[in-house]
């Protein structure tokens, strides 16, 4: 949970936005935000040239220096380079969600990064006149790149800004209540001024009642047992718990009926979470709300996570073919059926997929129905058993690492057939699937290969740690505890 977030004035008759009108405004207003920085990345490279060779070099104005091919090398590839720098950190995300502040800020120090990195590939061996030349050169790189680029995107988001503040520009919203606590809440967005983006498509009771307090201003549109159904059918991008203190053990189960996409949720807080700093003011104005974001990792994380899963299950499936090669002649003197076994996961997001393996049972082992393996399964090949020691059999998943259906690093993903059960049991299973699976995880190392449903959820509370907690650290430390598994031979 992080931020508090002032909440605007919505009028209760405004209809919800289709999801084409919402995904058409946000693509054309990143369009312009990466068009801004590219653009400013132009400016700022001329202006600089300029200064370095009429300033710096106090050359006689002229224009055939700019027939220089620098000139145009520039031109060419620094715009580029700052547009790909803001995308490593993230920067290209709704710009709808953007505060020009923390822009600001995150601009001064992604402009400080990509102006040193430009300074020593590019302008280091330039032509200088001593240290001062080079701390000029500098300061003219940083200071013409930030301000231009700064200008650029506040005109941007403040254009943004204000089609939020006309109601041009929304995001569908529930409300979860319907009593005192909701009401109050409602007519505080109501009284502002000024609309933030809130488009309510309405409310929902947590438990059926024939009255409540809400009806009179926004339709009732089911009750906590419909939440999930209700979030799908109105394309709900953002949900608001509004509940009373009475029935905040209801928290937890609401935000496991919420579907696990990019959801954002907003809680009202207690004066707990005031208390314990669970609350951050960026607003002194309106509501405040908990906000429990969608992204569980920076997007330049994200970005470093996809690209060494890329590369490394690149290497991996090269380095080990002759592994393959060899393993593959195992399986198949083992016993007789195919080398690979595909069977049907759920993914991210619960997309299903095939996952990859090397076969480690007999052919038909399924035939009574889904069934766990255990260490003395009968259905387990001979080789299987050393395959499975080793976890030799999960390799051929670098293919599905490579294609983007895992990752090296997450939960283990699980069929639909097992899925239902867990989730019968422990609902909070669900959230596993907002990140991609991987081929190991927290959950294996510390808990290694489950035999029942049980044991299926005691290894998930290290996976939702996980997931909470997700980082490129974590991922590295999951790694080396997996590798020394495989070499001591000591998996589950």
């Amino acid at each position: 949970m992080s931020s508090a977030i002032p909440l605007s004035k919505v009028s209760a008759r405004e209809s919800a936005l289709s999801s084409a009108d919402r995904k058409k405004d946000k693509r054309i207003g990143l369009a312009r935000y990466i068009f801004a920085d590219y653009l400013a990345g132009v400016i700022s490279w001329v202006l600089f040239f300029c200064f370095r060779k009429f300033k710096l070099q106090d050359i006689p104005f002229e224009w055939s220096y700019f027939q220089d091919p620098n000139f145009f090398l520039g031109i060419a590839m620094v715009p580029v380079f700052w547009v790909l720098l803001h995308l490593f950190f993230g920067t290209y995300t709704d710009i709808y969600r953007k505060s020009r502040l923390t822009e600001f800020g995150k601009t001064f120090l992604t402009t400080l990064i990509g102006a040193s990195i430009l300074f020593f590939t590019l302008i280091l061996d330039d032509w200088v006149t001593g240290i001062h030349g080079y701390f000029y050169s500098f300061s003219a790189l940083f200071a013409l790149q930030f301000i231009i680029n700064s200008i650029f995107r506040m005109f941007v988001l403040t254009k943004a800004n204000r089609q939020i503040e006309n109601g041009e520009v929304g995001y569908n919203t529930l409300l979860v209540g319907s009593n005192k606590k909701a009401v109050n809440l409602y007519k505080e967005i109501t009284d502002r001024d000024k609309a933030l983006g809130y488009k309510f498509v309405g409310f929902i009771d947590i438990k059926e009642k024939k009255k409540n307090k809400l009806e009179s201003y926004l339709p009732r549109l089911g009750n906590k047992a419909s939440l999930r159904s209700i979030v799908e059918q109105y394309q709900v991008e953002e949900v608001i718990v509004a509940i009373e203190t009475s029935e905040h053990p209801e928290i937890n189960d609401i935000i496991n009926m919420i579907p696990d996409q990019e959801i954002v949720i907003k809680i009202i807080p207690d004066m707990y979470d005031i208390l314990s700093g669970s609350v951050k003011m960026n607003h002194v104005l309106g509501a405040v709300l908990i906000e429990i974001k969608p992204k569980l990792m920076p997007e330049w994380e994200i970005i470093m996570k996809r690209m060494f899963d890329l590369v490394s299950s690149g290497l991996c499936l090269l380095l080990l073919s002759p592994l393959y090669l060899f393993l593959m002649i195992q399986v198949k003197r083992s016993s007789k059926g195919p080398i690979f076994y595909k069977q049907e996961r759920m993914g991210l997001h619960g997309k299903p997929f095939h996952i990859i393996k090397f076969r480690s049972m007999y052919v038909d082992a399924e035939a009574a129905g889904p069934a766990l393996s255990s260490d003395d399964d009968p259905r387990i090949t001979p080789i299987g058993k050393i395959l499975r020691k080793y976890r030799l059999d999960e390799t051929p998943q670098f293919w599905n690492v490579f294609k983007g259906e895992m990752s090296l690093v997450g939960p283990r993903p699980e069929r639909r057939f097992f899925f239902d059960q867990i989730v019968e049991k422990a609902p909070a299973y669900r959230h596993l699937h907002k990140v991609k699976p991987g081929i190991t995880s927290w959950g294996m190392v510390k808990y290694g290969y489950a035999e029942n449903v049980d044991q299926m959820i005691k290894r998930m509370k290290y996976d939702l740690l996980y997931v909470e907690n997700m980082s490129l650290a974590i991922d590295l430390k999951i790694m080396i505890y997996t590798v020394l598994i495989l070499v001591k031979g000591s998996g589950k």
